[in-house]
């Protein structure tokens, strides 16, 4: 449905969006996550045709983008993130000249514009003139007009912007509906969003590519072991114990180390020289229940005379996922 491969946009010396590969398949829901300037928006106005990539290629429909972009744009529906709209009008009027961009003709306007309407629930602002509204049922037009032609893809940047907590209600249930029939792409700020409908979720970072990863396959637990030994001494160890699948290094920080004790105030304050010193290696050990290994881990710690940190039971959520990957604090296996 959707083949992105090395993508990158580039702005003079700004790199926008860094060699990005990617596929999304027919019916999937797909969220787009990142802070501001992760390229969210670039990546979205390369898929829509609307800016042309630097490097890389994107096929929609087998169609290639830089060659066939007329083509492929009669299968997407667009959402901006600033959606335009012309104030003067009314949201009836708009909707006709939408559909008139789209070529759909006289017999089935009215049908389509009527269906658009219901579906975003415009009908009590159907007549009204689009700068007398407030920013959600802008919104709302926008998400109208992008549906309007009934397309097989669909692309919505913040589309949950300035909706209250009812019309997001309504938006997550519009979307759930449109997936029948749609492939969707939406961008937020918002996890719960991600959470409420995605299938699946990319996570951008300095706009590369940091995660791409089935929401079903995020919650996996793990138990989080912090020791004074490296990961070649300890992975042999570890993994030996049964109920371990797996032993990973991650990456720490000072200032973010939860558990040990200087932290906590009651030992002292240590300087980050002296931590160090403390050579500290962080690890995650995948199994399916952390409470129950942990004291044959700690056993084998205390058999051999390692000083222990940490030993902390961990679930994953998408929230601890996505600051791990945009902090950069999750170790490779993860990003």
């Amino acid at each position: 449905m959707i083949a992105v491969h090395a993508l990158s946009r580039h702005y003079d010396t700004l790199t926008a969006v860094d060699n990005v590969s990617f596929n999304v398949k027919h019916g999937e829901i797909v969220g787009l996550l990142g802070h501001n300037g992760a390229g969210k928006t670039t990546m979205m106005k390369m898929l829509a045709g609307y800016l042309e990539p630097s490097a890389g290629s994107i096929r929609i429909h087998g169609l290639d983008i830089n060659q066939e972009r007329r083509a492929i744009q009669r299968h997407i529906g667009y959402l901006p993130e600033n959606c335009p709209l012309y104030p003067e009008m009314t949201v009836l009027d708009y909707l006709d000249y939408q559909a008139a961009l789209h070529g759909i003709g006289l017999l089935r306007r009215t049908q389509a514009i009527r269906q658009a309407i219901e579906r975003t629930e415009l009908g009590a602002k159907a007549t009204a003139a689009i700068g007398t509204l407030s920013r959600g049922y802008r919104q709302r037009v926008g998400v109208a007009a992008a549906i309007l032609h009934s397309p097989s893809i669909l692309i919505l940047d913040e589309p949950t912007n300035g909706l209250d907590p009812t019309q997001i209600q309504h938006m997550r249930a519009l979307v759930r509906e449109l997936s029948a029939e749609a492939t969707l792409l939406i961008s937020t700020h918002m996890l719960q969003e991600v959470e409420a409908v995605c299938d699946r979720v990319l996570i951008l970072r300095n706009g590369q590519l940091a995660l791409d990863r089935a929401l079903d396959a995020i919650g996996e637990t793990r138990l989080i072991v912090t020791l004074d030994r490296p990961l070649n001494e300890v992975a042999p160890v570890l993994s030996g114990i049964a109920g371990v699948d797996a032993v990973t290094e991650l990456k720490i920080a000072f200032d973010q180390f939860p558990q040990h004790p200087f932290n906590k105030g009651g030992g002292g304050n240590l300087s980050k020289s002296v931590w160090a010193n403390l050579n500290c290696h962080r690890f995650a050990l995948t199994t399916a229940d952390p409470h129950i290994i942990a004291p044959a881990v700690a056993a084998a710690i205390a058999q051999r005379g390692w000083a222990l940190y940490e030993l902390t039971p961990e679930r994953q959520n998408l929230e601890a996922l996505f600051g791990a990957v945009t902090f950069d604090t999750v170790e490779k296996n993860h990003v």
